[in-house]
C-alpha cells in the first residue's frame, strides 16, 4: 500500500515537473526568441483583399461606396503550433467632383497561437486621398494609424521555483526575475502606403501599390527595459486584369513582401466566369534563409462566389515543403460592396 502511494507520488511529481518544464521553455521561446516570431500575418487572399496589406485602399471602389469584410484563417490545425487569425475591415469613398475624392477606414487585427497561448490585438484606422492625374490615372496616397496590444499570459505560468519537488506543493509566489519584469505589450503604430491606378478602358485595369507598415518601429518587447524594434514590413504589389472570350476576365497578381531578413513573392492569377471565381497562387521564399528552405513553399487554391452585393472566398494552402503533415492553411472571407449611386449602371467591382 504505501508503495503504491508512493509510485502516485512519483508519477504526480514527474508529470508536474513535465508540466513546468514545457512551460519554462514556452516562455523561454517568448522571451529570447520572440524576434523570430515577430512577423506580420500574411493572409492568402490578400491577393484579392488588399486592405490587409495596404491602407491606399480605403475608399479604392470610388463612388461614395461602402466596402467591408471578414477573413478567418486558420493555419497548421494538425500541429501544435496551430495559429489563428481574424481580419475584420470597413471603409467608404467619399466623392466631391473630379478635383476631391478620398476614402477613411477602420480595421482590426487578431491572432492566436495554440502553442503559447500568445494573442496579439491591433485596431487602425486609415485615411487615403485621391489625386485625379491625367490620362486617366489616379494616385491614392495614404496614412494608418493604430493601436497595438500583446498578451502571453504570464501570469499563468508556473515557473521552476514555485514548485517543491520533495512535497510536490505549488507556491503561489515566485522570485524568479522574470516574474517581475515580463508584461503585456502596449505599443502604437504608424504605416503608410500609396497605389497607382489605371482607369479601365476596354476592360483592361490595372493598379500598382507600395505600403510600409510600423514605420516606428515600435517597441514590442515583453521585458521591461529591453528593446526589441518591430521589423518595417514592406510590400510592393500589383494587378492587371484584361478580359477573357468575351464575357469572362482574368485578374494576374504579384506581392513582394519583406520583413527583416525574411521575404515573401506570391505571383497568382483569377478566373472570374460569371459569378464564380477561380483562383491559383504560388508562393515563393527569394531569400531561402538556411539550407532547408524551399523556394516553392505553397500552392494555394481560391474558390469564390458573388452574390448580389456580397463575395465568398474560401481559400486553401498547400505545403509544398518538408515541414511535415500540417493540413494546410484554410481561409475563407465575406465581403460586401455597396451599390454604385452614382453611376449610370451598377459597375462590377475593380478587384
Amino acid at each position: 500500500m504505501d508503495m503504491t502511494l508512493r509510485n502516485k507520488e512519483l508519477l504526480y511529481l514527474s508529470d508536474k515537473t513535465e508540466m513546468t518544464l514545457k512551460r519554462f521553455i514556452i516562455i523561454l521561446v517568448v522571451v529570447v526568441g520572440f524576434k523570430a516570431q515577430a512577423q506580420d500575418p500574411i493572409f492568402t487572399q490578400s491577393n484579392y483583399i488588399q486592405e490587409t496589406i495596404n491602407p491606399g485602399f480605403s475608399g479604392f471602389e470610388d463612388s461614395d461606396r461602402i466596402a467591408a469584410g471578414i477573413l478567418s484563417r486558420t493555419q497548421w490545425p494538425n500541429l501544435d503550433l496551430r495559429v489563428d487569425t481574424q481580419y475584420a475591415y470597413v471603409n467608404k469613398s467619399y466623392d466631391y467632383g473630379p478635383s476631391l475624392g478620398f476614402g477613411v477606414g477602420v480595421n482590426f487585427l487578431r491572432q492566436h497561437e495554440a502553442f503559447n497561448n500568445y494573442n496579439y490585438y491591433q485596431l487602425n484606422v486609415n485615411y487615403a486621398h485621391r489625386v485625379n492625374l491625367n490620362g486617366g490615372w489616379y494616385f491614392r496616397p495614404a496614412l494608418e494609424v493604430g493601436l497595438g496590444f500583446k498578451d502571453i499570459g504570464f501570469s499563468n505560468l508556473t515557473l521552476a521555483d514555485q514548485i517543491n519537488i520533495n512535497s510536490g506543493v505549488v507556491n503561489a509566489v515566485s522570485v524568479d526575475p522574470l516574474r517581475n519584469t515580463a508584461d503585456n505589450v502596449f505599443f502604437g503604430d504608424i504605416s503608410g502606403g500609396f497605389v497607382f491606378e489605371k482607369e479601365a478602358f476596354n476592360g483592361l485595369a490595372y493598379w500598382f501599390g507600395v505600403s510600409a507598415k510600423h514605420l516606428n518601429r515600435p517597441n514590442i518587447s515583453f521585458v521591461d527595459g529591453k528593446e526589441l524594434p518591430l521589423d518595417i514590413f514592406y510590400s510592393l504589389h500589383g494587378n492587371f486584369r484584361f478580359p477573357f472570350m468575351n464575357d469572362y476576365s482574368i485578374m494576374t497578381t504579384v506581392n513582394y513582401m519583406q520583413q527583416g531578413e525574411y521575404n515573401r513573392l506570391d505571383i497568382g492569377a483569377l478566373f472570374m466566369v460569371n459569378q464564380f471565381l477561380i483562383g491559383v497562387t504560388a508562393a515563393t521564399n527569394p531569400a531561402k534563409n538556411d539550407s532547408n528552405s524551399h523556394m516553392l513553399t505553397s500552392i494555394n487554391g481560391f474558390l469564390g462566389l458573388e452574390y448580389t452585393a456580397f463575395r465568398f472566398g474560401l481559400s486553401y494552402d498547400m505545403n509544398t515543403s518538408k515541414i511535415g503533415r500540417t493540413n494546410g492553411v484554410y481561409e475563407i472571407s465575406v465581403t460586401y460592396l455597396s451599390r454604385c449611386r452614382r453611376c449610370k449602371t451598377d459597375r462590377s467591382r475593380k478587384r
